[in-house]
């Protein structure tokens, strides 16, 4: 029994919208061999994309049917997750030879016209192969060149179908409610390590499919990184905690955090929980097709410089870097909402809208850094942008 995530029709117009840009690209086929962009073309997916000892590849011809080459160990997963009847296979592990030369013979195929072909290469791509495999291949097809296939790939991911946003907004959905009910179940003295399994077991009680990310951490002034794993911190009396997930459904991530004071807030936190609130409201609004992702920046900055500004409080958008990015098959990709990023918001565009303010306080005659961070998911579509999270709370939620 097959196991699409989505109906044939969809995977058609996907190759039917690579086919074209290769065209215009001059490439005869593209080599994929990266988790997301398999899942996105070819439907195949499985847990065992984590053993690193059997690559995967697909070919992806400017004409024609898409080509999987795959371990013979995964030809029953093959049957049932993906669509593609080309499948060529052999027994893996072989060092000597793990698929290289089934690809290459997948490639000459196709490469009687333009006598290049496209690989992921660029910035923030993978090739989910050995380095010395893809010299070696680079070798045995020559004279056809290996060029970047990415930004070509990315124009394509960024653009999300409705059937794609509806998975977004399931898992927004099942994250929203973990996070909702997690205030009845925290309590000070747990660790932070402790209150994310909660967290983590109800999302997975809720219906997603993986959680491939989550970070916390707490202090009593906010917390100086946002960036760490939890740990065995145990919850104070005004501690702020914050947790930051991102939990997938079918293979498409939510990426958002929430916030959660123990006691009582410092008043400048709380003015500042205000601002960063306050800036993601504007930054939804901001993201409006026509415009570019460095526009939904320019907006969320201006709107937190007036309110630092008026607080008395220093901001330096420029510290604070991106304010959101999108996501898809990826927690993170292309594009990021910065100042130099000119991407066009398209309908389809989905994005994390992410501001970040970074602000100081004297403790115990020590001046120490600290951030806060609002983080929402949205789609862009024809009858308007909408949020796939459920809106954080405008005052911080206080756990007595």
């Amino acid at each position: 029994m097959k196991e699409l995530e989505f109906e044939v029709p969809e995977y058609e117009r996907r190759l039917a919208a690579v086919q074209e840009a290769m065209h215009k690209s001059r490439l005869d086929a593209i080599m994929i061999t990266s988790e997301d962009h398999f899942r996105y073309f070819t439907g195949w997916h499985s847990p065992t994309w984590s053993n690193l000892t059997r690559p995967r590849y697909a070919i992806l011809p400017r004409i024609g049917s898409i080509v999987l080459v795959v371990p013979s160990s995964n030809t029953i997963i093959t049957a049932r997750t993906s669509w593609i009847s080309d499948v060529r296979t052999w027994v893996a592990p072989c060092p000597s030879d793990d698929g290289i030369t089934l690809v290459r013979e997948a490639i000459r195929e196709v490469t009687s016209v333009h006598g290049r072909i496209g690989a992921e290469l660029g910035p923030e791509s993978r090739l989910t192969m050995p380095v010395g495999d893809f010299r070696r291949l680079a070798k045995e097809v020559s004279p056809v060149e290996i060029v970047d296939a990415y930004p070509l790939l990315r124009r394509l991911l960024n653009v999300k179908s409705p059937a794609e946003i509806e998975k977004m907004y399931k898992i927004g959905q099942i994250a929203s409610a973990a996070y909702e009910a997690l205030p009845g179940t925290l309590k000070r003295g747990m660790t932070i390590k402790e209150a994310c399994t909660l967290y983590k077991c109800d999302l997975l009680a809720r219906g997603a499919e993986t959680l491939p990310y989550i970070i916390a951490v707490c202090e009593q002034y906010g917390y100086p990184c946002i960036n760490l794993e939890p740990s065995n911190k145990k919850i104070e009396n005004n501690d702020i905690l914050i947790i930051d997930t991102a939990a997938t459904f079918e293979g498409y991530h939510c990426d958002f955090n929430r916030e959660f004071a123990f006691g009582g807030v410092q008043d400048l936190v709380r003015k500042i929980y205000d601002i960063v609130w306050e800036a993601t409201d504007i930054g939804i609004e901001a993201t409006q097709p026509g415009r570019t992702v460095s526009d939904v920046w320019q907006a969320i900055a201006i709107s937190m410089e007036k309110s630092a500004n008026k607080l008395g409080v220093p901001f330096e958008p420029v510290e604070v870097g991106r304010m959101g990015h999108g996501v898809g098959l990826r927690m993170c990709e292309p594009p990021s909402i910065a100042p130099d990023d000119n991407t066009p918001i398209e309908f389809g565009t989905v994005l994390t809208i992410e501001p970040n303010m970074v602000y100081h306080i004297d403790v115990k005659g020590e001046k120490r850094r600290y951030v806060l961070v609002h983080e929402e998911n949205i789609a862009v579509t024809e009858n308007g942008v909408r949020l796939l999270t459920r809106r954080a709370p405008p005052v911080m939620p206080l756990i007595a």
